[in-house]
């Protein structure tokens, strides 16, 4: 699972909810998990959401509710983190910057449950203390985008030093390597592909303590990197930008999520497979 309907957010604007469509892409969720061998989460969030989802989801039928088979599925998962491939990042060189001014990242989809207004409405706070930054906006936008997009280009034009989706993979590198801090304001992700590949780069993350993005810290980084909520983001924001000699070295970041590079992972992935298909054969026999 790499993604699943039970939990995922729903747009405002999304017509699949209204047509209840929204119940059918979960039911398929669950009847995939109820006959797979087994089932394999992204992160250890991501497997107790869906888990913890499945008896309101199968609550709400008038019968057959069948929720003894939640228990069968339970025993059937396992958290499997997402494989990527980040030591070909190594040799890809930074952007040239302003010196002594942090640069803050946004690198995700320019969609509501990244919710870009609160992101920008941190910066906007800062700028109107005076306080100096850079700010590299990259990502992936799909036909209607949020129109704060529109306003925030205009808003911090003088801080941008890139604003768009990047035209190849080393751009798209060489930009987060440039980058100091990362404040992350989504209300969704099972994983956080976009925070890995920033955190590999150097960059110093600023997550929520919730969905899966405290999988991704050291505990003894939790106060530096996990806030509670805005109020606790925009002090933690705010602080590094006045003093960022406290931005852990980007060496260190980098460190914390090697473990998902797929020349480590690889094992792991060799062995849950392996284990699968040998329950399989014995099953057969």
């Amino acid at each position: 699972f790499h993604e699943n309907q039970l939990t995922y957010p729903w747009s405002p604007t999304d017509s699949d909810k209204d047509l209840q469509r929204d119940n059918h892409y979960a039911f398929i969720n669950y009847s995939s998990a109820l006959v797979a061998d087994k089932c394999f989460f992204n992160s250890a969030y991501h497997m107790n959401s869906f888990l913890g989802a499945l008896p309101k989801f199968l609550g709400q039928f008038p019968d057959y509710q069948l929720q003894s088979t939640i228990e069968d599925i339970s025993k059937k998962c396992e958290v499997l983190y997402l494989g990527m491939e980040l030591s070909k990042y190594d040799l890809i060189e930074p952007m040239p910057k302003p010196p002594g001014i942090p640069v803050i990242l946004w690198n995700h989809r320019w969609e509501y449950d990244k919710r870009p207004e609160a992101f920008f409405s941190q910066l906007a706070m800062m700028a109107e203390k005076g306080l100096l930054f850079g700010l590299i906006v990259l990502g992936e936008s799909f036909g209607k985008q949020p129109p704060v997009f529109k306003w925030a280009k205009e808003r911090f034009k003088n801080q941008i030093l890139h604003w768009g989706y990047a035209s190849s993979k080393e751009e798209y590198v060489r930009w987060l390597k440039t980058a100091d801090l990362l404040p992350v304001t989504g209300i969704q992700d099972f994983f956080g592909g976009s925070v890995v590949e920033a955190m590999y780069c150097g960059v110093h993350p600023l997550l929520p303590n919730r969905l899966a993005y405290p999988e991704h810290i050291p505990e003894r980084w939790e106060q530096l990197c996990l806030y509670h909520d805005e109020a606790d983001l925009n002090l933690k924001l705010e602080q590094l930008v006045n003093q960022p000699q406290h931005i852990i070295p980007g060496r260190e970041i980098q460190q914390a999520v090697l473990k998902y590079d797929w020349k480590r992972i690889v094992p792991t992935y060799d062995t849950a497979l392996e284990k699968v298909i040998g329950l399989s054969q014995r099953e057969i026999e």
